[in-house]
């Protein structure tokens, strides 16, 4: 049977007639601008009208959203701030720290740390913040009204990754996602840009905290010296893109403009500070424009206010965002009216975003389909698709690893990848399979689903219409006919793990 369902996934999917709010049309908006339907949600979209529905999504804002917070209030590391973080779920060799500075008669110092720590009792270790982090995430993708908003969330936080594994990203993930990200993610696109630059998370991840001019003074935590990590994958992930045109010598030139740009006290959750003694003040010639002498802190502004509002930023923007809604191999049409949209608003990315989701391509039945969902969003489309109820865990954490998609472990700059071979395998497919089939048998500890309640005996054509409507195709009912008759967990398990459900 998983064989059969595996080879069918790379067949052609009958791509139904998008007609003006369909059921197809709604199905296709529902898993592109979000996680999925839930039951009933495609007649009430239907009835408000696609264009209200898409509409509405772009200002979150204005959307009430229910009992989110209640649902995430158990989840406590969520609301700390990184220093906070480090003092409840300390690192292993923090009370070796405060005793080590006592050796070394820094008495004061040992005991504001020993004061501030949280009362024994209280305190978690780090890998709790993760499993926090990963389930407020699926918390918030199964049952936030804010569809759109938790995808651009998702979708912004690859492009500006960081890997929760590295040293002091541990405490520092958790602010960056809730202080930068999330606000930002209908903003302006330089004020996310210029965010994620000071933002501890990034200068600690790309080691921009440790980038100084070579005639800085030397301190215990660094060596003087420029770093050039961050300024490479400024201009190569955040910005211009691969083919951005810049060359190596604008790598070094960026680098140099953000030197100084450090963290007070990493280890401790410390905040962004610029260090004139750290930075460069020499003239710089970025991208071909000179950045005077004698400047400090303004050099990297210069250089976050260039970037921000180059056209090949438009374009490169403007391609992800299309190929994340639209299509693996977005049409060039679409992308140069996208960048256009772009660089008219000045980076305004709500702008940009309705640009996409109002465009002819979006709308069309030739791009029904085309994606093929990331682990993430199969887990929380299948949770959705049957009205189940989840508080996350590390059960479905642990299902989304096998998977291939560790929330927050992204080791590379690059994130997750959005494309579909880097999903397609026989392998992922087959673990697809079983996660379907373990949710529908209650194996997903902290996520409920009563296929009963939707499916009270096994009928096929009724689980169809449910969980795919028009979307099946000849070969996958055939396929599942030769299933019949099974209970409603599997049969419901086994149409989760279609080829049509894989693919948004």
């Amino acid at each position: 049977m998983a064989r059969l369902l595996l080879a069918l996934l790379f067949l052609s999917v009958a791509q139904p007639v998008l007609a003006a709010d369909s059921e197809a049309l709604v199905i296709h908006v529902l898993n592109r601008t979000g996680y999925g339907p839930r039951p009933g949600e495609v007649a009430r979209v239907q009835a408000m009208g696609v264009a209200r529905y898409v509409d509405a999504q772009l200002y979150p804002e204005r959307i009430p959203d229910g009992d989110i917070p209640k649902r995430l209030a158990s989840l406590r590391s969520l609301a700390l701030p990184p220093a906070q973080l480090v003092l409840t779920y300390p690192p292993n060799d923090l009370q070796k720290r405060i005793d080590k500075l006592r050796a070394e008669g820094k008495t004061e110092e040992a005991a504001r740390l020993e004061n501030a720590m949280a009362p024994e009792s209280q305190r978690g270790k780090p890998r709790e913040v993760l499993t926090e982090l990963g389930s407020a995430k699926l918390v918030r993708a199964v049952h936030s009204n804010r569809q759109l908003e938790e995808v651009m969330v998702d979708f912004w936080f690859n492009h500006f990754n960081v890997n929760w594994s590295k040293g002091a990203e541990r405490w520092l993930v958790t602010a960056y996602e809730r202080e930068v990200i999330r606000p930002h993610a209908f903003g302006k696109f330089r004020d996310l840009l210029l965010a994620s630059a000071q933002s501890p998370a990034m200068l600690f991840y790309l080691d921009n905290w440790l980038s100084s001019s070579a005639t800085a003074p030397a301190r215990r935590d660094r060596k003087p010296g420029l770093n050039e990590n961050y300024a490479r994958e400024l201009l190569e992930l955040h910005t211009l893109g691969v083919d951005g045109g810049y060359t190596q010598n604008d790598v070094v030139e960026v680098a140099r403009c953000l030197t100084g740009w450090t963290l007070s006290r990493p280890r401790d959750g410390g905040g962004f500070v610029f260090r004139p003694r750290m930075h460069d003040s020499g003239q710089k010639v970025v991208l071909g424009k000179v950045i005077r002498a004698g400047g400090g802190k303004e050099d990297g502004i210069a250089v976050i206010d260039m970037l921000a509002r180059h056209p090949k930023t438009a374009r490169f923007i403007a391609t992800k965002l299309c190929l994340r809604f639209v299509a693996d191999d977005p049409p060039k049409t679409l992308v140069d009216r996208v960048a256009a949209v772009f660089l008219r608003t000045d980076g305004d990315l709500r702008q940009t975003v309705r640009a996409v989701l109002t465009s002819p391509e979006f709308l069309s039945a030739k791009y029904a389909g085309a994606k093929i969902k990331t682990p993430l969003e199969l887990v929380a489309s299948s949770i959705r698709a049957v009205g189940g109820e989840t508080k996350g865990g590390t059960t479905l954490l642990a299902a989304l690893n096998r998977m291939g998609m560790p929330l927050y472990l992204c080791q590379p700059p690059t994130g997750y990848a959005d494309r579909a071979d880097a999903w397609v395998s026989s392998g992922a497919l087959l673990e697809r399979l079983s996660f379907a089939v373990a949710l529908m048998e209650g194996r997903m500890v902290g996520t409920t689903v009563e296929a009963e309640r939707i499916l009270p005996r096994p009928d096929l054509d009724r689980a169809i219409e449910i969980i795919l409507g028009a979307r099946c195709s000849a070969e996958t009912r055939a396929t599942l006919s030769k299933e019949m008759p099974v209970s409603s967990k599997k049969l419901v398990g086994l149409i989760l793990g279609s080829p049509e459900f894989q693919r948004r």
